[in-house]
C-alpha cells in the first residue's frame, strides 16, 4: 500500500510538473500586438483579428490583439514598453527606438506614408491659403501624417491656424464632415476606409509628399527566434494567395522586413520639436 501510494504521489507531482511546464510555455510564447488606434476599437478589431489569427497559426505564437482609447494613451502604453509588439506610425518609432528600444520587424510592401487635409465637400474652401486663422482637426499632436506632416507644411506656408486634436482619424473625418472644423488631418488609407457617405461628403484638399509607413517593430525583451517568427508568418502572409483577403482588410497589398534605418527619411525631416509624445 505505501508503495502504490508513493507511485501515486510521483504520477500526480508528473502530472503537475508537466502541466505547469506547459502553462509556462503558452505564458511566454504569448505575445500583445498593439495597434495604434487610428479608428475606433471596435473597427479595429474586426479588420486585424484575423489577420492576427494568422499570424498565430502559422508562427506558433498566441498573439493578443490590442490598442487603446486614443493615440495619447497609445503613445503611453509605448513609452511603458506595454506592448510586445506594436505597429506604430513612422514617427512614433523614431521616438520608441531611441527612448524604449522598440526595433523594426516589418513594414507595409510598397506603400509610401502621406499625410491630407480634408475639407467639407460643400465648402468654398479652395487652397490651403484659405485655411488662415481657421480651426483644423487633427488625431493628436503626434500622429504623423494626419498631424505633424500637414501642420509642419502649413507652418512653412506662414499659415496660420488652430489645432483641435479628436483622438482618432474617424473623429477628424466626422467633424469636418459636421462643420464642426473647417478642415482635418488624415491619410489615404484611413479616409478610404471610411463609409462611403463620409466619403463623398469630403473632399481631399492637399497631400503631401511620400515617406516610409508605420512600422511593425518588437519590445527588446521579444526573443530572436520570436522575431524570426512572426516575421515568417508576415511574409508568407503576403505571398499567400487563398488569403489576400486578410490584406485587403487593412488596406494593405503585404509586408516586407524591414531594419531601424529605414525610417532615417523621418529622421532627417527633424520634427522631434514640433510635437513630443505625451508620455
Amino acid at each position: 500500500m505505501v508503495e502504490k501510494s508513493v507511485f501515486q504521489s510521483a504520477r500526480h507531482m508528473f502530472v503537475f510538473l508537466a502541466l505547469a511546464l506547459f502553462a509556462a510555455h503558452g505564458a511566454c510564447n504569448t505575445l500583445t500586438l498593439g495597434i495604434v488606434p487610428q479608428q475606433s476599437a471596435k473597427k479595429l478589431a474586426e479588420t486585424w483579428q484575423p489577420l492576427i489569427n494568422y499570424i498565430s497559426a502559422h508562427s506558433d505564437i498566441n498573439v493578443v490583439f490590442k490598442t487603446a482609447k486614443d493615440i495619447p494613451t497609445f503613445e503611453q502604453r509605448l513609452a511603458e514598453g506595454e506592448y510586445d509588439v506594436a505597429y506604430m506610425n513612422p514617427y512614433h518609432f523614431v521616438v520608441f527606438h531611441d527612448t524604449v528600444g522598440y526595433r523594426a520587424l516589418a513594414r507595409q510592401k510598397d506603400k509610401r506614408i502621406k499625410g491630407i487635409i480634408v475639407v467639407n465637400a460643400n465648402s468654398d474652401i479652395m487652397s490651403l491659403d484659405d485655411l488662415d486663422s481657421k480651426d483644423i482637426a487633427f488625431p493628436s499632436p503626434a500622429a504623423f501624417a494626419a498631424t505633424i506632416i500637414p501642420s509642419a507644411y502649413l507652418r512653412q506656408q506662414d499659415i496660420l491656424f488652430t489645432p483641435r486634436y479628436v483622438h482618432s482619424h474617424d473623429s477628424v473625418y466626422l467633424n469636418v464632415q459636421r462643420g464642426f472644423f473647417d478642415a482635418g488631418g488624415g491619410i489615404i488609407r484611413t479616409f478610404n476606409n471610411t463609409d462611403d457617405s463620409t466619403q463623398n461628403a469630403l473632399r481631399i484638399l492637399w497631400e503631401s509628399d511620400g515617406y516610409t509607413p508605420h512600422a511593425v517593430a518588437t519590445h527588446p525583451r521579444v526573443t530572436e527566434a520570436q522575431r524570426d517568427a512572426l516575421l515568417n508568418a508576415l511574409l508568407t502572409l503576403s505571398k499567400d494567395k487563398d488569403n489576400h483577403q486578410l490584406l485587403k482588410n487593412i488596406g494593405f497589398k503585404g509586408f516586407m522586413s524591414s531594419a531601424d534605418e529605414d525610417w532615417d527619411d523621418v529622421r532627417a525631416l527633424g520634427i522631434t520639436s514640433l510635437a513630443r509624445p505625451q508620455l
